[in-house]
């Protein structure tokens, strides 16, 4: 019996470990450039930083388009980084 227990608590941790990163999903990828064009709205870029930061912008607008909501993310998160957010 007890041998039954421990495979059915492995096969239960196996099902729910999987289930636990679903819910940890990326922030929908729309949010994340609506914050980025309000920091923008605001933010003092030099030439430089104003051109990188655009160029992470599209990156991150074709991610978006293509449902690659984590990558999408991590070019915002670039953008904000160098706006100083």
């Amino acid at each position: 019996m007890n041998k039954f227990a421990l495979a059915f608590a492995i096969a239960a941790t196996a099902i729910a470990a999987p289930l636990a990163s679903a819910v940890a999903a990326p922030t929908p990828c729309e949010t994340a450039l609506k914050d980025l064009r309000a920091a923008e709205a605001t933010a003092k870029p030099s030439d430089a930083d104003k051109n990188k930061v655009s160029e992470l912008e599209t990156k991150g607008i074709e991610r978006c388009n293509a449902d690659d909501d984590k990558r999408a993310d991590d070019f915002f998160a670039q953008a904000m980084k160098i706006l100083g957010k």
